[in-house]
């Protein structure tokens, strides 16, 4: 029996917690249990949780010296350092074998052991470039639901740790049986895409003297680099020069980006078919906007509004 030790600490995540249970440690009718299930901290009794309550933890750090699997189900504050005790229990746990799992924020423990130096990871959307600048030797891959290595992987924001606990599960016992556990769950086995489809809409802004809300009103047309240069009456290079300083990208991007942006409004919020939309925002033509949409979102047009579209 695969052994699965989740490593808590105060204040714990509910949720964050509760997806490891859901997929490794809930018995359910006519499924088998190819996991034992267990719950650790650094020094037992109660531990303070995100919903308010306490729940009584006993076993302390002991319990990994016999995982096979250990889960950090998110790590709150993220600056929060680790113990020596917590540092070598992971690291040992690590040496001997055992693949260690993060949920959300919990990467951040993970990388102050040096495991993650040298490799891909995930977190948050929103704590993706707290976690590159705080750990520069980690790469960082901000739309990622999960990066797994095999002894070590990563999820993005809480839900996602459903997601990598469904695929490492499909690792372990098969994907027939992962199926079977997220039919139980009422989960897709796996989601197409990553996060950057869940990521808000930058609002439009209005900077460079009313050039972005001008060039937003005009999406429809078809706007060059130049017009937009006309519109300031500067040249194209000094206009990329001053999108460079003020908005950190270029002026072709930032238009494509804004274009994208402006199809998952659309798509969210009516049924205009995908090359009505195109037309709208600029992208001429559905498959051009497939193509751009799935390189900037993850996903297809088709896929974000069957996730997003309001009734």
């Amino acid at each position: 029996m695969h052994r699965v030790v989740a490593l808590v600490r105060p204040v714990q995540s509910t949720f964050e917690l509760g997806c490891a249970v859901e997929v490794f440690g809930t018995r359910r009718p006519g499924v088998t249990s190819h996991y034992e299930f267990e719950v650790c901290t650094e020094t037992p009794g109660p531990v303070p949780t995100s919903a308010g309550y306490a729940m009584v933890v006993s076993r302390d750090l002991s319990a990994l010296e016999s995982a096979d699997t250990v889960i950090i189900p998110g790590w709150l504050p993220v600056e929060a350092p680790l113990s020596p005790r917590v540092r070598s229990g992971l690291l040992e746990a690590h040496a001997r074998g055992a693949r260690l799992v993060t949920i959300c924020s919990g990467v951040f423990a993970l990388a102050r052991t040096g495991l993650l130096d040298g490799r891909s990871a995930t977190t948050h959307w929103a704590r993706a470039e707290q976690l590159r600048r705080e750990f520069p030797r980690v790469r960082v891959e901000p739309d990622k639901l999960y990066v797994d290595h095999g002894d070590v992987a990563t999820s993005a924001g809480a839900g996602a740790g459903i997601d990598l606990c469904l695929h490492l599960v499909r690792r372990d016992h098969g994907a027939v049986h992962a199926a079977l556990v997220a039919r139980h769950i009422v989960m897709p086995p796996h989601r197409e895409g990553g996060q950057a489809q869940y990521v808000p809409p930058p609002p439009p802004g209005d900077a460079l003297d009313g050039l972005l809300e001008w060039a937003g009103a005009r999406l429809g047309t078809p706007l060059s680099v130049r017009d937009l240069a006309a519109h300031l009456g500067v040249s194209p290079r000094t206009l990329a020069r001053r999108f460079a300083d003020q908005l950190g990208t270029s002026p072709g991007a930032w238009l494509l980006s804004r274009r994208v942006t402006a199809a998952r409004t659309l798509l969210e919020e009516t049924d205009l078919p995908v090359e009505a939309i195109a037309a709208r925002v600029g992208l001429t033509s559905a498959v051009n906007l497939r193509r751009r949409f799935r390189a900037q979102v993850g996903t297809t047009p088709g896929a974000y509004r069957r996730a997003f579209r309001v009734p």
